[in-house]
């Protein structure tokens, strides 16, 4: 009984686990990166592990779609229509940020020749 409830557990923090993996994978390559192309991936990266956490905030076990076309409401346990729209919602605003940003390191690239940030010395306050 105890490891079941052991492995309950590990399965119940197991998806925000994988978030904050994620999450501090794309802040230390964001961190560490010395390319612009590279600083965006690491960004989108980053957005990544916020729809995991939406996700695992919107599951239920034995869930299903919130159709009641077909069975009447409260028979049985449905997923939070919500969250699947923020997570899409957050997919979309992920893709036009990386999209801005990249448009921008191109302009960049065009005007000073490199993507380098330390090399971007007009750039500097």
């Amino acid at each position: 009984m105890g490891s079941e409830s052991a492995v309950t557990a590990v399965t119940h923090v197991l998806p925000y686990l994988v978030a904050a993996y994620v999450f501090l994978v794309g802040c230390y390559g964001l961190a560490t990166s010395r390319n612009l192309i590279h600083a965006v991936g690491c960004l989108a990266v980053c957005q990544s592990a916020t729809y995991v956490l939406l996700l695992a905030v919107g599951y239920r076990d034995g869930g299903t779609a919130p159709v009641f076309s077909d069975i009447r409401p409260g028979s049985r346990p449905v997923v939070d229509p919500v969250v699947q729209a923020l997570t899409l919602t957050d997919v979309v605003v992920g893709a036009t940020v990386t999209a801005l940003l990249l448009a921008l390191t191109v302009q960049i690239a065009k005007r000073h020749g490199t993507v380098d940030p330390d090399e971007l010395r007009e750039l500097r306050g």
